[in-house]
């Protein structure tokens, strides 16, 4: 028996585009290859294995009518209600805390602003990847420091008019700092007079006055000495044969712009972050990861097509939004559909103001007219001629 050659089984796959998406006849061509080098497979054979696919495949498409809003809306609402409540800890990073479960589900489709927990897992390249000292100088280089994070007491001197800071020796050491160097950073900010005592720094304001101590207090803490805006905690962790930098804090304009970052596997939990940094799509396919991840975690199975055409309603007018009455369902074309979402009342007031009319296309205005609604049977119209017409139809 002789069996087809792998150019011959590329060529006969590739007969197959346009009629099935491109991942499909990629697995089905590596698939047939793995077999052809295992077994020989005839003409025959490889001719009912196509047929096969297509057969399956034409099953699984969703036949013209098909509900898939209300489908996908039950595939993830179901589930839904079996999730957690809990926060859980980063998987593998004790440190970290991450929103996990029903919260996080709900802060990804209310497309939250800022997600309750910002995180980051930042991947080096191979030079810094392989050394542990400097995976850790870098996550030391992007670990935001405050004056007050290095601070064991503050105190202030209203006698004297004399702000006063006394470092944690612990923390400093951690963080590689000395008293001079938190004393120049604060002489280069701001306009005062800093003396070392020991483990003290005093700080007099340029202007002697109560007011100005209470404002220097305040500057003086809150004063950034170095790393990244909004990297609060970083944790160094080795995952597989390379160190990971894993961040509580987002901000990848700033991660990606760095020399040792390797940004093609870099990621952040902030889908709006990506979305302004890497654009729409990258939002789209980070809104389908994370639901994926969510649910996953849980331990809940839901069909990706539910969950990607969630994530193209979110992104379709090329800016992420959220289902709920600033979204999606707010943004419906129907007074109607939008009146039965929330705020009845208020819709309607509106739409009368403005003079709207509603042409009752969809399902939900349909229902409330007591119509047939343009799904399944409903979605096409039948037109019949009389007799002495042309003939029956």
């Amino acid at each position: 028996m002789v069996g087809v050659s792998a150019d011959t089984i590329r060529k006969e796959v590739r007969k197959l585009e346009g009629v099935m998406p491109e991942s499909v006849l990629k697995e089905l061509e590596s698939g047939l290859l793995r077999v052809g080098r295992e077994r020989a497979i005839t003409r025959e054979q490889l001719g009912e294995i196509i047929d096969g696919v297509k057969r399956a495949y034409a099953k699984a498409t969703v036949e013209p009518g098909e509900a898939v809003g209300t489908v996908a809306a039950q595939s993830i609402g179901e589930p839904g209600t079996q999730m957690t409540l809990r926060t859980f800890h980063y998987a593998g990073v004790a440190e970290l805390n991450v929103t996990l479960g029903l919260p996080r589900l709900i802060e990804l489709l209310d497309a939250r602003r800022v997600p309750s927990a910002a995180l980051m897992r930042i991947y080096l390249k191979e030079r810094f990847a392989r050394s542990r000292e400097k995976a850790r100088a870098l996550a030391q280089k992007i670990e935001m420091t405050a004056v007050e994070d290095i601070a064991l007491q503050t105190e202030t001197d209203l006698i004297n008019l004399v702000f006063a800071l006394t470092f944690d020796r612990s923390r400093m050491r951690r963080r590689e700092m000395t008293p001079s160097q938190v004393a120049s950073a604060i002489n280069g900010a701001l306009k005062v007079e800093t003396r070392i005592d020991g483990n003290k720094l005093r700080i007099k304001p340029a202007t002697q006055t109560l007011s100005e101590l209470r404002r220097l207090a305040a500057r003086v803490k809150a004063l950034p000495l170095r790393g990244i805006k909004g990297i609060s905690r970083v944790v160094v962790k080795m995952d597989g044969d390379e160190y990971v930098i894993y961040t509580e804090g987002s901000n990848l304009s700033e991660i990606l712009a760095m020399p040792e970052v390797d940004q093609t596997r870099t990621v952040t939990n902030n889908i709006h972050e990506i979305e302004a940094v890497l654009g729409i799509e990258a939002a789209r396919n980070a809104i389908i990861n994370e639901l994926v991840n969510t649910l996953e975690e849980q331990g809940l199975e839901v069909d990706i097509r539910h969950i990607m055409l969630v994530a193209d309603m979110m992104t379709t007018s090329g800016e992420v939004k959220q289902i709920g009455r600033h979204g999606i369902s707010g943004g419906k074309a129907s007074v109607l559909a939008r009146a039965s979402f929330e705020i009845t009342t208020k819709h309607l007031l509106d739409a009368c103001i403005h003079g709207e009319s509603d042409k009752l296309d969809g399902i939900i205005e349909n229902v409330i007219a007591g119509q047939p609604i343009p799904l399944g049977t409903g979605s096409v119209e039948l037109v019949t001629r009389r007799e002495g017409e042309g003939g029956h139809k």
